[in-house]
């Protein structure tokens, strides 16, 4: 029987930032849970199942409604790197992905209903295991769906739009922020979602087929080899998501079949960018630094390892983090950010704020048994809506200044509207 885990404030930024175990810090001493096997961690959260407590209906999570003017088509494709075995399981001969577009749609297309249904959150087999060892067990809680149209017909009447990569931290899953990835959609932005397999908790492939976590332990050393094995990983992923996107604009269709109407011709790749939570803000800040091009990139509260620490970038670059950030990584590498650049601090967060747990978490709380000083434990004290909405809005801030140009005041320093947010260095 494993110890229990450690609060949030007890965890080494390192352990923090890089590994999904640490969904079981939040949950701690709260959600009434049953130690487990530290490696149950890895399939998408905490390492405990919840007792029954009752007979109660299980709570229907729901996402927070866009902001933006534009519905949300999506589809997911299944792409395989010839080029590659699979760093992890080496008796995989090819490296396979699942990515998901998420784009502005036409809004008579999704007004027209069973046509295009609202895609899941996760897929159904991948769902069975994350709700095996999450925190968001099955007979608690029904995963949500998206506000996305599956295979509507993209909106190609305003022309080209701006792309951006989404990458999940480790342990998690390529939904594991689409409170922010809908957001960015509504107001007319392309985002590519990307699970990182057998890093990710769980991933799901066409037939039903779930690839599990797979990934070795690692130390607690910003060289452990493991860890930076996973970043230059996650970085050629990247880049060979971003070669699949050039063929698409250029053929037109995937290598995995045809795409949902006038999606080709809406993707901009001159206007690249990139953002990822934890272990994904990391690959962020490494692909660019690798060349792939990307015109920016955000990082939300992910610590950096590898040569971007010393070397640095000269594309524009956000860091984001939770209160109490003490991340010797982002402090070593902020004089050597040479283009535009902002390191911010939001109060009342913790590291999963940056995740969907931050509307989840409240939504379930009564159900899972939990207090309010026990979810403030997990996704901090901050309220849940105004979290949600300064991320949004400074996350579209920045992707409008880099991306199209546009003004972006709330990036220029401290303000009355946000004072929650701190401007650091």
């Amino acid at each position: 029987m494993s110890s229990p885990a450690p609060t949030p404030h007890r965890l080494s930024r390192r352990h923090l930032v890089s590994t999904g175990a640490a969904l079981a810090a939040g949950i701690a001493s709260g959600l009434a849970v049953t130690a487990a096997p530290a490696a149950a961690a890895a399939s998408g959260g905490a390492p405990g199942a919840v007792r029954p407590t009752g007979t109660e209906p299980p709570v229907r999570l729901v996402l927070p409604r866009p902001t933006g003017r534009h519905p949300i088509g999506t589809v997911a494709l299944h792409l395989s790197d010839r080029s590659r075995r699979d760093p992890w399981v080496t008796t995989q001969p090819v490296r396979e992905l699942m990515v998901q577009f998420w784009y502005p749609a036409r809004e008579a297309a999704v007004r027209s209903g069973p046509g295009h249904p609202r895609a899941p959150w996760m897929t159904a087999e991948a769902a069975k295991v994350f709700q095996k060892t999450g925190v968001l067990p099955a007979g608690y809680v029904t995963l949500p769906v998206t506000h996305g149209r599956t295979g509507a017909p993209a909106d190609t009447r305003a022309g080209r739009r701006p792309v951006i990569l989404f990458s999940h931290g480790h342990g998690q899953h390529r939904a594991s922020s689409m409170t922010l990835v809908e957001d960015l959609v509504s107001h007319g932005y392309v985002v590519v979602t990307i699970d990182h397999t057998y890093d990710a908790g769980q991933v799901e492939f066409p037939g039903g087929r779930v690839a599990p976590y797979a990934m070795p332990p690692f130390g607690e050393e910003d060289d452990d080899p493991v860890i930076l094995k996973a970043v230059d990983v996650r970085v050629a992923d990247t880049r060979f998501v971003v070669e699949e996107l050039s063929r698409i604009v250029r053929f037109r269709r995937s290598g995995a079949g045809p795409l949902p109407r006038g999606l080709a011709d809406l993707l901009d790749l001159s206007a690249l960018a990139m953002f990822g939570h934890s272990l994904g803000g990391a690959t962020a800040a490494s692909a660019i630094a690798s060349g792939v091009p990307l015109r920016a990139g955000v990082d939300l509260d992910g610590t950096l390892f590898g040569p971007v620490v010393t070397s640095g970038l000269r594309r524009p670059f956000l860091l984001m983090s939770e209160d109490a950030d003490t991340n010797p990584s982002w402090v070593e590498v902020w004089p050597h950010l040479r283009g535009w650049r902002r390191r911010l601090r939001m109060t009342g967060t913790r590291h999963f704020s940056y995740t969907d747990y931050e509307s989840f978490l409240p939504q379930a709380a009564a159900r899972l048994g939990a207090t309010d000083e026990q979810v403030a434990e997990f996704i901090g004290p901050l309220d849940s809506a105004r979290s949600i909405d300064i991320q949004r809005r400074f996350l579209r801030a920045f992707f409008d200044l880099h991306l199209r140009d546009r003004p972006a005041r709330v990036l220029e320093g401290p303000s009355a509207r946000y004072p929650e947010v701190r401007f650091i260095g």
